[in-house]
């Protein structure tokens, strides 16, 4: 490989969107098969059309705040890796902190950075970023039928357990992610940051919001409360900051 080629010419080539669409098309392909199988479940279960239309209408108004960060996130990751990667692999992952991470180590063992990155360490990069989440991959393909009995075995056969023992691995998880809003980098716990703030008043305003949901003249306010919380936060947040 010429010395003297520039990498982001090899990362935003002509191939690159190529493969990159493939792998997204993968994904696409994924999320109709998903859905047509959803409706045929749905119909088997007796849920009514109309309760099939605000699932999805409630789904896609969730998922416009996350959409947003992402796309945002995509942008600092293009500077480095490139549109046709940054593409894939937030269509995959969505975790611009990871992709970033991965692709500094990928870069390090060449002996390069991120902001003195050439064509070898860029296709370091590239190779740590997708054998990092290979991990996820392999466990899902492995261990995801296999749930049930899990269920089971932490149910003990009661099935009003399931959906207790479902929010609290769910609420487990959230606070996990936001409890690292609450902390410095010297690892003192802190509730004036920005960060936390936005915590704080997103998911205040959260319990509000789900609460007046519950009235009648509210109602639409179950598939907004997600997007409301989270913009709000970040707004909040952003003054504080």
């Amino acid at each position: 490989m010429e010395k003297n080629v520039n990498y982001l010419d090899l990362a935003n080539s002509p191939l690159m969107w190529i493969a990159a669409a493939i792998a997204v098309g993968v994904v696409v392909f994924q999320s109709v098969l998903f859905l047509k199988k959803s409706l045929e479940a749905s119909k088997n279960c007796g849920i009514t059309s109309q309760q099939v239309k605000m699932a999805i209408k409630g789904s896609a108004i969730s998922s416009i705040g996350p959409s947003i960060v992402i796309l945002v996130a995509m942008i600092s990751l293009i500077v480095t890796m490139g549109s046709p990667v940054a593409w894939m692999r937030l269509s995959f992952i969505g975790s611009v902190n990871y992709e970033a991470m991965a692709a500094g180590f990928g870069a390090q063992a060449m002996g390069k950075t991120l902001e003195t990155l050439d064509a070898t360490a860029f296709s370091a990069g590239v190779w740590t970023m997708i054998c990092g989440s290979l991990g996820w991959l392999i466990f899902t393909l492995l261990f995801t039928d296999k749930m049930d009995k899990v269920n089971h075995l932490l149910s003990k056969g009661n099935m009003k357990m399931i959906p207790i023992i479902s929010s609290g691995a769910m609420l487990g998880a959230f606070a996990n992610l936001s409890a690292g809003n609450f902390f410095t980098a010297e690892g003192s716990l802190t509730f004036g940051s920005g960060s936390s703030i936005a915590t704080v008043v997103g998911c205040i305003l959260m319990m509000l919001l789900v609460k007046l949901s519950k009235k009648p003249k509210f109602t639409w306010l179950r598939e907004w409360a997600f997007a409301f919380s989270m913009f709000s936060g970040m707004f909040v947040g952003y003054i504080f900051r």
